[in-house]
C-alpha cells in the first residue's frame, strides 16, 4: 500500500504546482492580449515584445502566447483595460494596485472587497499616487516608510490577499523594503 501514498503526495504537489502556474499564465495572457491590441497584433511593437519576453521567462508556452496574441489582434478577444486602485495599508502605507480586466466593476469589487475584509479602503483617484514616482519598470515610492513589525507583517498578509485576485498584476506599496 506504499505506493499510493507515494502516488497521492505526487499527485498533490502537482496539482499544487499546476495551479501556481496556471494564476502566472492567466496573468501573462491577459497582458499580452491587452498589448496585443494595442499594438495591433504587431509582434515587433516594444511593448509586446517586452510583454512576450517576461511571459518566456515564467516558461509559458508559445502555444499560449500566440492564442493571447491572436486574441488581442481579433475583433472577438475581449476589450481587456489595464485599471489603477489606490489605497492606504497598515501604517500609513499608500498602496497602488494595477489590474487588467475585461470587466471594471467586477475587479473593483473583488480589490474592494479584499481591502475592507483587512479593515482598509479604497482611496479616490489621485489620493495615493502622489507618493510614486512611475518608470519604465512600475512605480517606485518617492518617500519610503520604515513600518514596525506588526505593521509590516499586515501589510504583507494584505499583499498576498490582493495578489490572490486573477485580475491584479502588480501591487506598489511605499513601505521601506530594508
Amino acid at each position: 500500500m506504499s505506493g499510493h501514498n507515494k502516488w497521492s503526495k505526487i499527485k498533490h504537489k502537482k496539482a499544487a504546482s499546476d495551479s501556481q502556474k496556471s494564476k502566472i499564465f492567466s496573468k501573462h495572457s491577459a497582458l499580452i492580449t491587452m498589448e496585443s491590441r494595442k499594438a495591433g497584433g504587431d509582434v515587433n511593437s516594444p511593448g509586446l515584445a517586452a510583454v512576450i519576453v517576461r511571459a518566456k521567462a515564467d516558461s509559458m508556452p508559445k502555444e499560449n502566447i500566440d492564442r493571447a496574441v491572436a486574441k488581442g489582434k481579433g475583433a472577438d478577444g475581449a476589450n481587456l483595460t489595464e485599471v489603477l486602485f489606490e489605497a492606504f495599508g497598515p501604517g500609513g502605507t499608500a498602496l497602488l494596485i494595477t489590474a487588467v480586466t475585461d470587466n471594471n466593476n467586477r475587479t473593483s469589487q473583488e480589490v474592494r472587497h479584499a481591502l475592507t475584509k483587512a479593515g482598509y479602503q479604497l482611496g479616490a483617484p489621485g489620493s495615493a499616487v502622489w507618493a510614486f514616482a512611475k518608470s519604465a519598470s512600475g512605480y517606485y515610492p518617492t518617500t519610503p516608510l520604515t513600518l514596525s513589525d506588526s505593521d509590516g507583517e499586515a501589510l504583507g498578509n494584505l499583499v498576498e490577499t490582493l495578489e490572490e485576485l486573477d485580475d491584479v498584476q502588480d501591487i506598489y506599496t511605499t513601505a521601506d523594503g530594508e
